[in-house]
């Protein structure tokens, strides 16, 4: 890939960033994998029996752990110890960044601290650190009720169900790794250590449910007279030889499609043209979806989707995936240190970088006694405690979802970011407005937009136009970042390549984000979440068992988001470090094909295909979802240990037949979960969900109400960690967002700086003041469209 000449230290970016990690699961082993592949010394510290995941899935046997296991850990050493251990302790103190999931309240946090200020300790929980809801007990599955997401997807005939594959856990561990590289900046440069508070409800209450209750408060909480589950039509449809997903965000592409299948009479149909109207007459229009993809094999539909520019992708699985064309003309995929598995690679790109070959995972205490960290020095801060990227510009050229919550997050970890649109071609994530078109300004309304777009400036400018490129090449030179989203012919087209940005400011980091990437058979191709969901084999484990693969939604999106970020943090310290500017590629697909690598490593280990199953799963057995006594109101449960069975006997008043020995281990009572369903369906019908979630959680069995997502603004411990925070914009007015998923010890203040700005509202402030563009200037350019505040024709 081209880049910056200089090259990057070897053998990572993170080369002498040590990392002791006491974390168990999939959150704090990803974290501190994205560590590990970009360079960090991390040190596994496991109990004396092992971690649990090291015996997870099939592929485990007695000579060779999971293959999740495997995937996670590798790149690392590893120790048998406890932080209790004063070996274990030297360690930490010798570390520069710690990371742990103990019980909230009992790691030694501010110990540490004390001799260590320039330390950085994240601290991995379900809820938090603190507020009303920490000690509760939880699941993924549980999670997922709580934030929204389940009562979000499924259709009106049957029960809503969970997304499969533990995506919250995943997404969860990107953004602590995230906010790892946050943090280490910060103390880097003044001394100041942090204590990131990563907590799942959060992390999945931004990035799985898009922006729900920042539409019900733009609309103003009107009644809903129907549930709020849906799936998306068209999304997954069956053809003659498998399934291919359709994704059809914009009108523009749904008219597309409509010709496609063979119906352009029903471009006049209004109904269509409104997620309500297809959800009304879903069984109408499948039907005519039905008939020409049926009629058609999965290479004949995608390359008909293809030339007439339909996003679309076909339906992977663990078995699938590693064939995927574009994958392997790109080196996706490469063999496991074992050579028991293909799995991704690392999902980033850095230029002139090369990526820190993968080393096998460690076995148990293989490397206790023998790490060697000389101490590092203990050194009160030196430097006032300033965001991380204070000081540092960012010009944002991204739309949609993925792109702009990129720059939102540089934004809010303190970046002047500069959102750039054009009158002619607005960031169309302001068209899923609140309001209608016939209202002035509606484009103002777009709740996705200003979830993802608080905190910035935004300036307009024509790049199709030869002075609105200048104008852009003079604010590059002045800019630290340039991040962009578009297809990759879009920039070569605007002549705004990584080489012409490179030689007006040789220190600029152009982080690109094409959905496929800049090279493949799919480069040019339009792509979004679903189609990644899709390709990744996401969708396949999400679903009823025999019923079709159904979308998962939300989370790619935010998930490409926060690797680009962090590939962002790693290509400034390289060029603060050499002087030489860096070009990062970050594709959601790839992002979202090591979120989905437990199919695909474990199919490849053990031969065994992962599958959907409703609102079951792998962890918790019984696991369900069960109707209250308040229609439409959802109980979920999950059993995940043996203690947390006796618990929920004992809520159920230890009945009869749960006194059935063979109910007393994981295996038994998943032979009889039909009927531990029935039973609980029974219990559900006593009371109302929020009721007996309460009496549960309370017991310690892991429940929840599976809630609207509209109503996750009301969660009282979001409400205690502050996550939503009010924007008071000039023409929405106050609403409540929620924005960063992690707390910081040391940010006090909130994160949330400026409301989402309006069309071209900065366009002044910004050409005038960096560029020094008066008055007189800047009405020529609005004269010539170059420049505006309306989109045109509005």
């Amino acid at each position: 890939m081209a880049g910056a000449p200089a090259r990057c230290n070897d053998p990572g970016v993170l080369h002498g960033v040590r990392v002791v990690d006491l974390s168990t699961g999939i959150t704090g082993p990803y974290c501190t994998k994205l560590l590990a592949d970009a360079g960090a010394d991390v040190v596994k510290v496991e109990p004396p029996d092992g971690d649990p995941l090291r015996r997870w899935g099939a592929s485990a046997t007695a000579g060779e752990p999971g293959a999740l296991f495997e995937f996670l850990q590798t790149t690392r050493r590893g120790v048998v110890g406890t932080i209790a251990d004063p070996a274990v302790r030297d360690l930490c103190l010798a570390a520069d960044v710690v990371v742990h999931e103990a019980p909230p309240g009992t790691f030694p946090v501010a110990d540490l601290h004390a001799a260590r200020p320039d330390l950085v300790i994240v601290s991995v929980s379900d809820y938090g650190q603190d507020g009303p809801w920490r000690d509760r007990p939880a699941t993924e599955f549980t999670l997922q009720a709580d934030c929204g997401t389940i009562a979000s997807r499924g259709l009106l005939d049957a029960p809503p169900f969970a997304a499969g594959g533990r995506l919250g856990e995943w997404v969860t561990g990107t953004y602590g790794a995230l906010g790892v590289v946050a943090a280490l900046r910060t103390a880097r440069r003044s001394g100041h250590g942090e204590h990131i508070d990563l907590a799942r409800l959060p992390v999945m209450g931004l990035t799985m449910i898009t922006y729900s209750s920042v539409m019900a408060d733009m609309l103003g909480r009107p009644p809903v007279p129907v549930p709020p589950r849906t799936v998306e039509t068209p999304s997954i449809e069956p053809t003659a030889d498998g399934y291919v997903c359709f994704t059809t965000n914009s009108a523009q592409q749904l008219q597309d499609f409509l010709v496609m299948i063979g119906h352009p009479e029903q471009l006049e149909e209004a109904d269509w043209f409104g997620h309500a109207g297809r959800a009304r007459r879903r069984d109408e229009f499948l039907t005519m979806v039905h008939e020409w993809t049926t009629a058609r094999t999965n290479v004949e539909a995608l390359a008909e989707a293809e030339l007439m520019r339909v996003p679309s992708g076909p339906v992977g699985n663990g078995a699938t995936v590693t064939g995927f064309d574009h994958f392997a003309a790109r080196g996706t995929f490469v063999e496991s240190p074992s050579g028991r598995f293909l799995q991704p690679r690392v999902p980033y790109r850095i230029g002139g970088c090369e990526p820190t070959p993968f080393r096998r995972a460690p076995g148990l205490g293989e490397h206790t006694g023998a790490i060697g960290w000389e101490p590092r020095p203990a050194a009160p801060p030196t430097g006032e405690r300033r965001l991380p990227l204070d000081g540092v510009r960012v010009l944002d050229l991204t739309a949609w979802w993925a792109g702009p919550a990129a720059g939102h997050l540089l934004a809010i970890l303190g970046a002047d970011v500069i959102k750039v649109e054009s009158v002619t071609r607005p960031d169309l994530m302001r068209y899923s407005a609140a309001r209608p078109p016939s209202e002035d300004r509606w484009w103002e309304w777009g709740f996705i937009y200003h979830g993802a777009n608080n905190t910035k400036r935004g300036i307009t400018l024509d790049l199709t136009d030869p002075e609105g490129r200048a104008l852009l090449l003079r604010l590059v030179e002045q800019s630290d970042v340039l991040i962009e989203n578009f297809t990759p012919r879009v920039m070569d087209n605007f002549g705004l390549g990584f080489d012409a940005l490179h030689a007006v400011n040789p220190r600029l980091v152009m982080t690109r984000m094409p959905a496929f990437g800049l090279d493949g058979p799919w480069r040019e191709r339009t792509g979004f979440a679903q189609s990644m969901e899709s390709i990744t084999g996401m969708a396949w484990l999400t679903g009823w068992a025999d019923g079709p693969p159904v979308l998962p939604r939300g989370a790619c999106d935010p998930l490409a988001a926060a690797h680009a970020v962090f590939a962002t943090f790693l290509a400034l310290a390289e060029t603060e470090r050499t002087g030489e500017g860096r070009l990062v590629e970050v594709t959601m697909i790839e992002a979202a094909l090591n979120v989905a690598a437990e199919a695909i490593v474990e199919y490849g280990a053990s031969g065994t295909l992962l599958h959907r199953d409703g609102n079951r799963g792998p962890v918790a057995a019984p696991q369900g979802l069960y109707e209250c006594a308040e229609p439409e109101e959802w109980l979920a449960v999950a059993v995940a240990t043996d203690d947390q069975w006796d618990a929920l006997r004992s809520v159920l008043g230890d009945p009869e037949w749960a006194r059935d020995p063979a109910l007393a281990t994981a295996a038994g009572r998943r032979a009889a979960h039909d009927l531990l369903d029935r039973h609980l369906a029974d219990f559900a019908r006593t009371d109302r969900a929020a009721v007996l979630a309460d009496r549960l959680t309370a017991a310690g069995v892991p429940a929840a109400h599976a809630v609207d997502p509209r109503d996750i603004s009301a969660n009282p411990q979001l409400v205690h960690r502050g996550f939503f925070e009010v924007e008071d914009h000039p023409v929405t007015g106050p609403t409540a967002i929620p924005n960063a998923p992690w707390r910081f010890a040391g940010n006090a203040g909130p994160w949330l700086r400026r409301p989402a700005p309006t069309l071209g509202q900065h366009n002044a402030e910004v050409l005038g003041g960096l560029l020094g563009l008066d008055d007189a200037e800047l009405d020529r350019l609005a004269a010539a469209g170059i420049v505006g505040d309306r989109p045109a024709g509005a």
